[in-house]
């Protein structure tokens, strides 16, 4: 199931803080939402048990067959739809009252297209809820990340097809950084053998499997390095910051 590391698991210990980080945006918006939800890009489902009691109808849409056929086992009265993304093929319009999407866009090639059509689908009123990384707290180049993005550039891609596009931040607590520092450290120990900058030259493709043993290795060392660190870090150590630019991750509200 855990293919690549952008799959952090809830099973593995080195995965711990970036799993709390990934489940936070899902115990926010479970506060949120109702009605009828979409979720774009659910993966393993991290996040349907914690907004199942919420809402009266979800459905997932994704690129992995294996995965939605597990869920939908799981949670038969859930729709899951296994297709590439964009468009949101026979999703008819105006259908949603929510759509929520997680660490998504950055791996989307056609970004305006993908907001166009979470827009289309939300009924008049319906919100978009919405994360990607921070590119300021990258630590190398994601050679699964299409792009990344600072707080205004998605800010003015999501204006042109929301009424209104509010730009918070998810950011960690002193723990959380702490972290994130122990983490910088094992990653630098590791991107010291790239003397000719190759993450920032080749292809991203052929960088996809160096990539992940190394995010491996490095989440390995941090644990090594402060194993009870990793392993306490809890979805509470992290927040909705009013302060986007200098949080880890962006938190967007995009109302149609």
């Amino acid at each position: 199931m855990y293919k690549t590391t952008e799959i952090a698991s809830s099973e593995i210990t080195s995965d711990n803080p970036v799993h709390q980080r990934l489940l936070f945006p899902y115990e926010y918006v479970s506060q949120l939402v109702s009605g009828n939800l979409l979720e774009i890009g659910c993966g393993t489902g991290r996040g349907v048990a914690v907004l199942s009691n919420q809402i009266s109808k979800y459905t997932g849409v994704d690129k992995n067959e294996e995965l939605l056929n597990k869920l939908s086992k799981e949670y038969p009265n859930f729709t899951f739809v296994d297709m590439f993304l964009p468009p949101l093929k026979d999703i008819p319009s105006d259908s949603f009252d929510y759509v929520v999407t997680f660490q998504v866009i950055e791996h989307i090639e056609n970004d305006d297209y993908f907001l166009k059509e979470a827009a289309r689908v939300l009924k008049p009123g319906g919100k978009l809820y919405l994360t990607t990384v921070n590119k300021k707290f990258s630590l190398t180049r994601n050679p699964w990340h299409v792009r990344e993005y600072l707080a205004h550039e998605l800010e003015a891609l999501m204006q042109k097809h929301f009424a209104q596009v509010e730009t918070l931040g998810v950011h960690g607590n002193e723990k959380v950084m702490a972290y994130y520092e122990e983490n910088k450290k094992s990653v630098q120990k590791i991107t010291r053998f790239d003397i000719f900058n190759l993450q920032y030259k080749l292809p991203r493709t052929w960088l996809q499997v160096p990539y992940d043993i190394a995010n491996r290795m490095s989440r390995v060392l941090a644990a090594k390095s402060n194993a009870k660190l990793v392993s306490d870090i809890q979805v509470n150590d992290y927040f909705i910051s009013d302060k986007p630019a200098d949080s880890l991750d962006f938190f967007y509200i995009g109302t149609k």
